[in-house]
């Protein structure tokens, strides 16, 4: 097995489209994965995917990747990658972890998680962008219509479609 550390994505990297698609696709082969076999998931997967989170375009990209449909998989999903993430991994999935519980009205829940992604990375700029959103009191279908419709961008960036 692969540490997750193997799949960080070294932004100077000539291959970093690649790994981008790559990170991308994981993370959807992860959650449909997740939706039948929970914890029991491939470890090289979820090794991959948290790796892959270091990259921005990755974790954009995870941000929106899930719909109403699957919002029960991604939560549990991204709940349990916050509880396995080693050290300097924790910051991306605890602002997607985050994002989910803002918009399930979870606040308290939210913020918890952006406290998290502070003890790991103290200056991890989604974190400081969320706490101003969450603590604006932006109204959580609002977010969640703004990351749907700032999806497509990222996937277009990643997969050049």
């Amino acid at each position: 097995m692969n540490s997750v550390q193997s799949f960080l994505i070294d932004a100077e990297s000539a291959e970093l489209n690649l790994l981008q698609r790559e990170g991308a696709t994981a993370v959807i082969d992860l959650a449909v994965q997740f939706s039948q076999l929970g914890k029991g998931s491939d470890i090289e997967l979820i090794s991959q995917v948290i790796g892959r989170l270091s990259d921005v375009q990755v974790r954009d990209f995870a941000l929106g990747s899930h719909g109403e449909k699957s919002f029960d998989t991604y939560w549990n999903m991204w709940l349990y990658l916050l509880k396995v993430a080693p050290d300097g991994f924790i910051a991306p999935v605890a602002c997607l972890f985050a994002t989910l519980a803002y918009e399930r009205g979870e606040n308290e829940l939210a913020f918890r998680a952006l406290d998290r992604a502070s003890i790991d990375a103290p200056r991890y700029a989604l974190t400081v962008l969320l706490r101003r959103v969450f603590g604006s009191n932006w109204p959580a279908h609002a977010f969640a219509r703004m990351r749907v419709e700032l999806h497509p961008k990222v996937t277009a960036g990643i997969f050049g479609q």
